[in-house]
């Protein structure tokens, strides 16, 4: 255990020094830059804190204009220039602007040194103002550690120039500065902080959404593989059987022809085991499976069956039929069956006490399916989540190359339309019919 704690310690020791060692170098990708990273507009704020900002620096201008000390005219009207500058400056590139508004502070500092004992020094009430508002935009933008190397930067120099300044200068802003550049770093890196935090929480929750939606396709597409497994596995057994039964059809089949019925029907037992195996897979999360795994798929002649069911729930339903009915392939009418089953769960589920009306109508090239409720006539209770009623039926349509459509209607009420196609009906044919 000593050992491993050992190693424990040598390996944080070696990630400190890498952290350490890689600092100067993060420091001067933050701080020596000259990208442009705009001030975003918050919600129903909109530009009203840009347009505050530059009203401010405006006002600062003629405060500071007003505080001159005696010395050259063009030094006194562009240094308070600069300082105001620098602060609308930030509104876009937050780095050079405070580049910008430290390198005045410092002029300002040398241009005030020769005022009196009673002018405003190294920095004037303006010049505070302008400058924490700097350090807030810069902090609200950048890394939490260049905002306080620039902190850390601004403070030393104001201690630098107190320290060096002659004895009777009136440093008493110095203070209250020093206290006002701590402030706005802080409330500038905790609102940054509060933002990033907020925005991988959005990204996470997208990121959620989109893997749950991910899930409920991968389970709904399980769920029709599963209802699709007595479809195919009865194809596979009629095709057994009749390549069994096919050389006692014919008088004194040749050895070829046994051969090769012996083999279609070994392929499609192997095929109808290895079907079943699948199937077992896809079950095998499935606790509900076992109890319906020999039931019978419904077809569309249950579609009564259904509609009484969901008449006795008390659910107002009519169905109407066009076209001739005829038997369809199983897949389509076992998806045609659920599309109407999902449909009218979601009618009670989201519209309680609506009327409904299921309608089919046959085409010589498919099926057309057609529910429609009308508005809801109480309020449906919340939502438990998303569920996959839409999502299965639409990838029932695909599967079988079809296509499906639901949206609301005019009147507020619901529509779900489904347009299956269906293969032309082959002709029965004896299994004898087909040999020489």
């Amino acid at each position: 255990m000593r050992t491993v704690n050992e190693g424990d310690g040598r390996g944080a020791g070696r990630r400190l020094v890498r952290a350490l060692a890689a600092t100067p170098r993060a420091l001067r990708d933050d701080l020596w830059t000259t990208a442009r990273d705009p001030l975003p507009r918050r919600g129903w704020l909109g530009w009203l804190p840009h347009v505050h900002t530059v009203l401010l620096a405006v006002l600062m201008l003629w405060l500071n204009l007003e505080d001159a000390v005696p010395g050259p005219a063009w030094i006194a009207t562009l240094l308070p220039l600069l300082q105001s500058a620098a602060t609308v400056l930030a509104l876009s590139r937050p780095v050079p602007a405070w580049w910008l508004s430290t390198l005045a502070l410092v002029l300002v500092a040398q241009y005030r040194e020769s005022a009196g004992p009673d002018a405003h020094w190294p920095w004037t009430i303006g010049g505070i103002v302008l400058h924490t508002l700097v350090l807030l935009l810069l902090s609200l933008r950048v890394h939490p550690r260049a905002a306080f190397t620039g902190l850390v930067a601004t403070v030393v120099l104001g201690l630098l120039q107190i320290t060096l300044a002659p004895p009777f200068h009136n440093g008493v802003l110095t203070e209250w500065g020093m206290i006002s550049f701590v402030t706005a770093v802080f409330v500038g890196t905790s609102l940054r902080t509060r933002r990033v935090a907020q925005a991988r929480l959005v990204d996470q929750q997208v990121l959620t959404a989109e893997e749950r939606a991910r899930r409920t396709l991968l389970e709904e597409r399980n769920r029709i593989a599963r209802e699709l497994h007595d479809v195919v596995a009865h194809h596979m057994s009629v095709i057994s059987i009749q390549a069994q039964v096919a050389p006692h059809l014919v008088e004194n089949p040749s050895s070829e022809l046994k051969e090769n019925l012996a083999g279609i029907r070994e392929n499609a037992v192997e095929a109808l085991t290895e079907l079943r195996r699948v199937l077992g897979v896809l079950r095998s999360e499935d606790a509900q499976a076992d109890g319906v795994r020999h039931a019978p798929q419904p077809t569309l002649d249950r579609l009564g069956e259904l509609v009484g069911n969901v008449r006795g729930a008390g659910l107002a339903v009519t169905t109407a039929t066009t076209g001739r009915p005829r038997p369809l392939s199983p897949g389509v009418e076992l998806s045609a069956f659920r599309i109407v089953q999902e449909a009218l769960s979601n009618a009670m589920r989201h519209a309680p006490g609506a009327g409904v009306r299921v309608e089919l109508r046959y085409r010589p090239d498919g099926l057309t399916i057609r529910v429609t409720n009308t508005p809801p006539r109480a309020t449906p209770p919340p939502s438990p989540g998303a569920g996959h009623g839409l999502l299965g039926m639409r990838e029932r349509a695909a599967m079988l190359g079809g296509e499906l459509a639901a949206g609301p209607t005019p009147d507020g009420g619901y529509e779900v339309t489904a347009i299956l196609p269906a293969d032309a009906p082959k002709p029965s044919v004896h299994p004898a019919e087909d040999i020489p």
